[in-house]
């Protein structure tokens, strides 16, 4: 319980902090000490909420930032600004912010401000990060801090651990046959209505569990299961992953 109510608590305190202060990023800086990257000259894409309903802890308060990132800037069907195309309208863009901006910057959209979408990405990752890394990395896994991928890549890579982790964990859903990875997996931060099942071939029940205390809960998925699915239990995360 004091692992999800610490989840809402530290994406509240990132999204207060990110609203007050507006979008640091972790952009490379200038000479001077000053982000090289221009400010935006147009307000951020305000962030669409992430499909479906959201995940509350057991103390009822969200987990994880149910906002998610610039789904207007990621629109495949809109025809994009070409790479050498991409300018702000003042200053320039450095090197790893013109590779997170290629393909990614709708015509008659700012750049900038697309790229700060980026930039709060990875400042939620860092928020996060601080309150709880397995809640950070769970975020990632859900998708409730969306399009990490490509933000860290390019402006935060010193949070790429978590994002090769998050690729190994499952949300709750139904997950089967190649997207199965056998092994050992944690739920750090399930709700009270955590349900889990395993089943092998033609349906054979392999594993079932639950689990109403709100507390971390782990198991294995074993190398002839089929199809796993999860209900209420937010994210599972590998265990024994490189931290």
């Amino acid at each position: 319980m004091r692992r999800a109510a610490l989840a809402g608590a530290a994406v509240a305190f990132a999204t207060a902090v990110l609203a007050a202060c507006g979008s640091s990023g972790d952009g490379p800086a200038t000479a001077g000490g000053t982000p090289s990257g221009p400010a935006a000259s147009a307000p951020a894409v305000p962030a669409p909420a992430v499909p479906g309903p959201a995940v509350t802890g057991p103390s009822g308060a969200p987990v994880g930032d149910p906002a998610g990132g610039p789904d207007d800037a990621e629109t495949p069907d809109l025809p994009k600004v070409p790479a050498d195309e991409i300018t702000p309208a003042t200053g320039t863009f450095s090197k790893p912010q013109k590779e997170y901006l290629t393909d990614r910057v709708p015509r008659g959209m700012d750049p900038a401000a697309v790229l700060q979408t980026g930039q709060e990405t990875c400042d939620r990752l860092r928020y996060l990060v601080k309150a709880d890394r397995d809640i950070a990395v769970a975020a990632v896994v859900t998708g409730e801090v969306a399009d990490a991928e490509p933000a860290v890549a390019h402006l935060c890579p010193r949070h790429q651990d978590l994002v090769d982790e998050a690729a190994l964990g499952y949300p709750d859903g139904t997950h089967t046959d190649a997207a199965l990875r056998p092994g050992r997996y944690r739920a750090p931060s399930p709700t009270k209505d955590c349900a889990w099942r395993l089943t092998g071939a033609k349906g054979k029940e392999l594993a079932a569990g639950s689990s109403d205390t709100g507390r971390p809960v782990s198991l294995t998925v074993p190398a002839s299961a089929t199809a796993f699915t999860s209900t209420g239990c937010y994210a599972w995360l590998p265990e024994g992953a490189t931290r």
